[in-house]
């Protein structure tokens, strides 16, 4: 049985990743999860300098999700590089590595110092983030902005560029191309959608920031939509995350068009969702009859 895919020239083993904000740095994974057989995990938020992120409470459960405000809490590139980048090289895990910053600038010295780090497989481009003042979606909900951005940051970088986009969007074919035509190696989407929740005994918003991102099974649906669109908007390959949690929401995205794809808050109540979906995977394609798991993405019969 073949799972293994390929994304801007980078060769996964499987297409199921840890998605950046729900796998920490990966180390603290390792003791739960064989991150040997994952096709890859993707870091959580990393700045050029360490961001203390937003007040708590952080996180909120839904009906069918989990909103969070958690505003790219993080060690740092440096530190990252230094600290938690030799470990996942002797585990022998595929790093993709989640940059974020509060201007073009900011992603480019981001950039800069992971470029001496050695282990990463590729950038992903987090043009999405809704939880920050700045930065973030404003990259991630303007196609001119977007593109600046991702031309600078391809330019810079020394590693295949993903670039990982916003739902929150009118139309996902635009900032797809926009992408792509800045030069993008391939996209990874969607990041969280915008949504609030309020305590109605203190009559007040739950999250300081009032409006968070909204994550989980409940924007399944809408991002496999969003995925199938950006497939036939564009030609570079596509990750897909969105409320992923069985091997079945697995080829449900890849048949929507994404060849590999991120499993995220999932990982927040069952640690081992990744290695879960990927054993269904296996036998998903076993039970259909693939050679390989590839034949999937694109092959909705509409």
């Amino acid at each position: 049985m073949d799972l293994s895919v390929e994304i801007a020239g980078i060769r996964l083993q499987n297409p199921i990743l840890a998605a950046s904000g729900t796998f920490a740095y990966g180390v603290e994974f390792e003791d739960i999860v064989n991150l040997k057989k994952l096709g890859g995990i993707v870091t959580k938020g990393l700045s050029a300098t360490p961001i203390a992120g937003n007040p708590s409470p952080r996180l909120f459960e839904t009906a069918a999700g989990m909103l969070n405000s958690v505003g790219l809490q993080n060690i740092g590139a440096s530190a990252f590089v230094r600290t938690r980048l030799p470990r996942l090289r002797q585990i022998g895990v595929l790093v993709i590595a989640n940059v974020f910053g509060y201007s073009v600038e900011d992603y480019l010295d981001c950039i800069g110092i992971l470029n001496e780090g050695e282990g990463i497989a590729a950038y992903e481009l987090n043009a999405s983030c809704p939880n920050t003042h700045q930065g973030g979606m404003i990259f991630g909900t303007d196609a001119r902005l977007l593109a600046e951005l991702t031309g600078k940051a391809k330019r810079f970088s020394r590693r295949p560029l993903i670039v990982k986009l916003s739902p929150n969007v009118t139309h996902i074919e635009e900032m797809a191309r926009a992408a792509e035509e800045a030069g993008a190696d391939a996209l990874s989407l969607v990041n969280t959608f915008l949504g609030m929740a309020i305590d109605v005994h203190a009559r007040r918003p739950r999250f300081a920031r009032v409006v968070v991102g909204l994550s989980g099974p409940a924007i399944k649906p809408l991002a496999v939509r969003m995925v199938w669109e950006a497939h036939r908007a564009v030609k570079i390959p596509i990750i897909g995350i969105g409320g992923i949690a069985s091997a079945e929401d697995v080829v449900e995205f890849m048949l929507a068009g994404a060849t590999a794809v991120q499993i995220g808050t999932a990982n927040f109540w069952d640690p081992r969702a990744t290695e879960r979906a990927l054993r269904g995977l296996r036998h998903f394609c076993r039970r259909h009859g693939l050679e390989a798991a590839r034949e999937l993405t694109g092959a909705l019969e509409a």
